[in-house]
């Protein structure tokens, strides 16, 4: 066993190569990359607008559809404040205002940008996918479900949740509610502003 990790141990220090950091006491040669300093203490959750952009993002797409679902039925649902699917699409909006928020802060060509996108790719491909049809697997499983004869044991089951998924308008205008969202917030927040 302990060759097995002697062995791991100079793969990877051969694997990695060699970093001179200078300090002021000694020069020293490391093997591994040096480590990024920690945030500054002046840093806090309350600046961190990728972060804040996703969220009002969220914000504002649950408020969309709570108002709107009241403007059709003319009563309030509170369930729209926390469910899933409708128009727009609250998870695409979170997505999308990550990924411009980080791309808008961190810049475009990075990393960090990368896997937020990815993220939100992701994130959209299931909301019309996975999402969407198993919502209308459970639209058909609650109308057989509906047609069992009264002895049958499933007859008295609760009806499954069909409002799963989002069509692709939905996904495209949460995806622009995200855009919107991140760039404002960048504009009224970004750099060289006080907040």
């Amino acid at each position: 066993m302990v060759r097995i990790v002697d062995a791991t141990a100079m793969l990877i220090r051969n694997s990695i190569p060699s970093i001179s950091t200078a300090d002021t006491t000694s020069s020293a040669t490391t093997s591994f990359a040096s480590v990024p300093p920690p945030p500054s203490s002046s840093s806090s959750i309350f600046t961190n607008y990728p972060l804040i952009s996703a969220v009002l993002a969220f914000a504002l797409a649950q408020s969309f559809k709570f108002l709107t679902s009241w403007y059709r039925e003319r009563h309030w649902d509170l369930k729209q404040l926390v469910g899933s699917g409708g128009m727009p699409s609250s998870h695409s909006a979170t997505v999308i205002a990550l990924a411009i928020g980080v791309g808008l802060q961190e810049g475009f060509g990075g990393s960090l940008f990368a896997t937020a996108l990815i993220l939100a790719c992701v994130v959209m491909y299931d909301a019309t996918g996975v999402r969407l049809h198993a919502g209308r697997q459970a639209e058909v499983l609650n109308q057989i479900v509906c047609e069992l004869p009264a002895e049958h044991p499933l007859s008295e089951s609760s009806p499954l949740r069909e409002l799963l998924g989002h069509t692709p308008p939905q996904v495209v205008a949460g995806g622009l509610l995200g855009i919107v969202t991140a760039t404002m917030i960048h504009l009224i927040f970004g750099p060289g502003k006080q907040a």
